[in-house]
């Protein structure tokens, strides 16, 4: 819902329309231990970019908005690989709202390796400055791929071939659990994911 007197006078609508192919049965009943969780490239460059030109912040950057059409990218990969589980995209809340998300309504735990996120050092850097987490900022050209092991390294492979996939990562390991995002630290530790708290920066939708 957008404010009386707060919108840009520009609304657009949007419908998507499809069908499911036949035998594919991508879904949270899917998910289970051992499978693999795979990014397809750096996190919070468009959450990032967006906020600094918005709010006029005066820093010098190369980042841009990764705003994308991925269904290319995802149809490539479901008509080659059966072990895909689930895909869903990082937008609103990023990739740790999306994780615990996944995580709560599969009732598993999630491990990722912080070291394994992309992530361009221009945006850790000044996320650090403004006192942000890029884990939690917007993506418009990211998805999560939840993937059975055997299949992972193949299909990240697969994934580096295609320009929206270049920077493809295996990020974590679904394990049994309690719906819980676990981030292995660089310094060894253990931190908790949880659902973005207030209102996302920027606020995009």
């Amino acid at each position: 819902m957008v404010e009386k007197n707060h919108g840009d006078k520009i609304f657009i609508n949007t419908t998507g329309v499809g069908f499911l192919r036949e035998g594919i049965d991508l879904g949270y009943h899917a998910v289970s231990a051992g499978d693999k969780i795979i990014i397809n490239g750096t996190v919070g460059d468009h959450g990032l970019t967006i906020m600094t030109k918005r709010q006029n912040l005066g820093l010098e950057m190369n980042t841009e908005s990764d705003c994308a059409a991925l269904n290319g990218i995802i149809g490539d990969l479901m008509e080659r690989f059966n072990g895909i589980k689930l895909m869903r995209d990082a937008t609103r809340g990023g990739l740790a709202t999306t994780l615990k998300e996944i995580a709560d309504f599969t009732n598993m735990d999630f491990f990722l390796q912080e070291e394994a996120v992309p992530l361009r050092e221009e945006v850790k850097s000044v996320a650090s400055m403004l006192g942000l987490d890029p884990l939690y900022l917007a993506n418009e050209g990211k998805f999560i791929s939840i993937v059975a092991a055997s299949q992972a390294a193949e299909l990240v492979e697969e994934m580096r071939k295609n320009p929206l996939g270049k920077d493809a990562e295996i990020i974590g390991e679904v394990k049994e659990g309690k719906g819980r995002v676990c981030l292995q630290t660089f310094f060894g530790g253990t931190k908790y994911l949880n659902y973005m708290a207030g209102a996302p920066l920027p606020r995009i939708c």
